[in-house]
């Protein structure tokens, strides 16, 4: 599907008959192994920052599930990525953040470019029928979105363009300059739960007038909607009007002002990554499965000018923001 195809998938009267995935989704380890395969090594996955890997050179190990992986900018300036997997005895040739001119393996020494190529490979001269340049680091796909920076493993995936879709470009005209967002902080929470189970709870605003009461007063909980498209969805949540006799800044965070986004903006996409926009920041989930019935959580708040305005809620009570919590989740 193209990127001009993409548009909302209507739900009709199946709403109605709609149901949740059986139980054994959520405990069943076959299951999970399957996922493991059959999402997770298919999916655009969110695995560093721009700020991580900004300066040439700069390189970040990751992992997509337990499959080890690199980033690098190299030489060129040209953003890579690979398995950080030594060809000769499978070793992990990077195991920290760092910049470097080239990656050596720890084990026996094999030399890489940070363009993937085999550059040094000890005392192999003279091996019969062996070339350096059929050695090279097996490459994976990468790709980015303003401070996020994306991996696949999966060659025949459809390209990140056309996963992200019209987000994009509503962010955009949302008023976010998404090349200048600057991270301010970060939370990292475990909890004992299936990551199906996060993810239903961040697609639904059913719990907000309950769970997250600090939220619910400054959006207009009757007019939510959502919308489902070929690989995200996006919810609307828009901020309510002012009460009489409530002051901005005692009563409410957001108002509604011309020019600015009227709306709390929540988009998924699948299977695991959430962006939220409000009118002064922007923020990234990421459900990360650490098995059947265990999850790391991972928050990111970014701002234009790391700083400036009032505190944001998501950092001054748990309470206002979506999901922002343990109990939330399970």
């Amino acid at each position: 599907m193209s990127i001009t195809q993409d548009r909302p998938v209507s739900a009709g009267e199946d709403l109605a008959r709609a149901f949740t995935l059986p139980a054994s989704a959520y405990v069943d380890p076959s299951i999970y192994d399957r996922e493991r395969d059959r999402i997770f090594a298919r999916t655009w996955q969110l695995v560093a920052r721009a700020d991580e890997l900004s300066r040439v050179g700069d390189l970040k190990p990751a992992t997509i599930l337990d499959e080890p992986i690199l980033i690098t900018r190299g030489l060129d300036g040209k953003l890579r990525g690979f398995y950080n997997v030594c060809r000769h005895r499978a070793a992990q040739v990077v195991v920290a953040k760092g910049n470097r001119r080239s990656l050596q393996c720890p084990y026996h020494g094999w030399t890489y470019g940070l363009d993937g190529r085999l550059q040094v490979a000890r005392e192999m001269d003279g091996t019969e029928n062996f070339d350096k340049a059929d050695f090279g680091l097996v490459p994976i796909r990468v790709d980015q979105w303003g401070p996020f920076i994306f991996a696949n493993l999966d060659d025949q995936a459809p390209a990140l363009s056309e996963v992200l879709g019209r987000i994009p470009g509503e962010v955009a005209r949302a008023g976010y300059d998404v090349e200048k967002m600057q991270l301010v902080e970060r939370r990292d929470y475990v909890i004992d739960c299936n990551w199906k189970v996060y993810v239903d709870n961040y697609l639904e605003g059913y719990h907000l007038p309950i769970a997250h009461p600090g939220l619910f007063k400054e959006l207009d909980y009757d007019a939510y909607r959502v919308e489902t498209f070929r690989y995200y969805s996006k919810q609307h949540a828009p901020i309510r009007e002012l009460k009489p006799g409530e002051e901005p800044g005692r009563d409410r965070r957001y108002i509604r002002q011309p020019g600015t986004e009227e709306d709390a903006l929540y988009y998924w996409v699948f299977p695991n990554t959430m962006f939220n926009i409000y009118q002064d920041n922007m923020s990234s989930n990421l459900i990360l499965p650490l098995g059947v019935d265990k999850t790391l959580t991972v928050f990111e708040w970014f701002f234009a000018q790391p700083g400036t305005g009032p505190p944001s809620p998501m950092r001054s009570s748990r309470r206002t923001s979506r999901c922002a919590s343990t109990s939330s989740a399970g």
